[in-house]
């Protein structure tokens, strides 16, 4: 089975007329797919209307009990159901789901270091029969990025982590591509320019450019992920635009491609 595993973060969802977009695009993507979101944004602003202060280090945010019924109502609530339901509007027929339900991500308390992250979950285990069963039935997965511990406790878990792994765990018997997507044209130089993108990235290069602080904070873990899938198994990583989400599927030069071969390009 073909399969793509597609998320999509906070700078897109917390924007109506993107999303509309968005999902427009999706919904004319070819093939088994899988939706997984974040909503980081809109959990912050809701948080903070409740006097929930957002907490981040290197990107990652820190989740209490607060944050973590916070993240729960607006990941698993507000804004999976109204994909759901723009999606059905679409005439594709999604599912709105939390690791939770099916037992689809299990994940365990992320263990105290040298940052005590709280309630964020690292994940043991996908269910990939319960998904192979939904694509099997033309059902389109749509999952946040709540898991669960298996033992009554819900995790807050990074939604490009989830996108990996996920993707990791089904190709092991698939076919499989990974699409991070964004509001940004892809893997920049500056970050204020979208024409500075990075066309290719490899292990080699991605080393030298943190070194020169010209990929930091939150953009690590979304490429720490991605190499993370390309080293065990899945075949093809983007990261670009939401809008550039159908020329991706069609192998059209557009936002950064993620390689893990070293290639002699400097």
């Amino acid at each position: 089975m073909n399969i793509s595993i597609i998320k999509i973060g906070g700078n897109v969802i917390d924007y109506p007329e993107k999303l509309n977009e968005f999902l427009y695009l999706f919904s004319r993507f070819p093939g088994n797919k899988i939706l997984i979101h974040g909503g980081g944004i809109m959990a912050s602003k809701f948080g903070e209307s409740l006097g929930v202060m957002p907490e981040m280090v290197d990107g990652r945010r820190i989740t209490d009990k607060d944050t973590l019924d916070v993240v729960t109502m607006v990941y698993a609530g507000l804004i999976n159901k109204q994909i759901v339901a723009k999606l059905q509007h679409l005439k594709q027929n999604a599912l709105g789901m939390t690791g939770a339900d099916g037992n689809l991500i299990r994940s365990i308390k992320r263990p105290v270091k040298t940052i005590d992250y709280g309630f964020v979950g690292d994940i043991k285990e996908i269910n990939i029969d319960l998904l192979e069963t939904m694509l099997s039935g033309n059902l389109l997965p749509v999952v946040c990025a709540i898991t669960h511990d298996k033992k009554g406790q819900l995790l807050n878990t990074n939604a490009d982590t989830i996108a990996s792994v996920m993707a990791t765990s089904l190709a092991t018997k698939h076919n499989v591509n990974l699409y991070f997507c964004f509001d940004k044209a892809g893997v920049l130089i500056d970050e204020k320019n979208d024409n500075s993108i990075i066309p290719l990235i490899n292990e080699e290069i991605y080393s030298e450019l943190k070194k020169e602080n010209v990929i930091h904070s939150g953009m690590i873990p979304k490429l720490d992920n991605a190499f993370s899938a390309l080293n065990k198994g899945v075949n093809h990583v983007w990261i670009g635009k939401a809008e550039n989400l159908l020329l991706a599927a069609k192998g059209k030069l557009s936002g950064t491609t993620i390689e893990k071969h070293k290639y002699d390009l400097y």
